[in-house]
């Protein structure tokens, strides 16, 4: 049988990629298409992400901490994965200090505490950020983000 190889696998190794930080969020971007984007991020606790909704699927992987979302009382622990279908509202809340991969479908839109939009977020102007902190802290931008 004589099968044809697909396009190749794209891959990057965590190490190859550097953390920045904002504040206590840290992150690290590993993929940025036009629909889905990838990033890992470290959160000192206590941290509190502004209720926002996402406009399509997450989801995440727990390495370690605790976290949760104020909305559903359920607390996420190293080894917890979870699945956040579209349309979904919620407040992220650190609990412990934090380690968590997402995958994000489309973009999630923040909003205030009057109920309004504050911001809407996506794979690009995660992108944009990740390399503003690379520069303000002096780190070369990585080239192993896939794309």
């Amino acid at each position: 049988m004589n099968e044809t190889i697909g396009p190749l696998v794209g891959f990057v190794h965590a190490d190859d990629l550097p953390w920045v930080n904002a504040g206590p969020v840290g992150l690290q971007v590993l993929r940025v298409s036009p629909d889905t984007w990838v990033v890992r991020n470290r959160f000192k606790a206590p941290f509190q992400l502004p209720r926002h909704k996402h406009t399509g699927s997450v989801h995440a992987y727990t390495f370690s901490g605790r976290w949760r979302y104020a909305e559903y009382g359920i607390d996420y622990v190293a080894g917890t994965f979870i699945h956040e279908p579209p349309g979904s509202v919620h407040t992220l809340m650190i609990e412990e200090d934090s380690d968590i991969l997402f995958i994000i479908e489309g973009a999630f839109i923040e909003y205030d505490a009057d109920g309004a939009i504050s911001s809407v977020v996506d794979g690009e102007s995660t992108l944009n950020a990740y390399f503003a902190l690379c520069d303000a802290a002096g780190v070369p931008r990585p080239e192993g983000i896939l794309r």
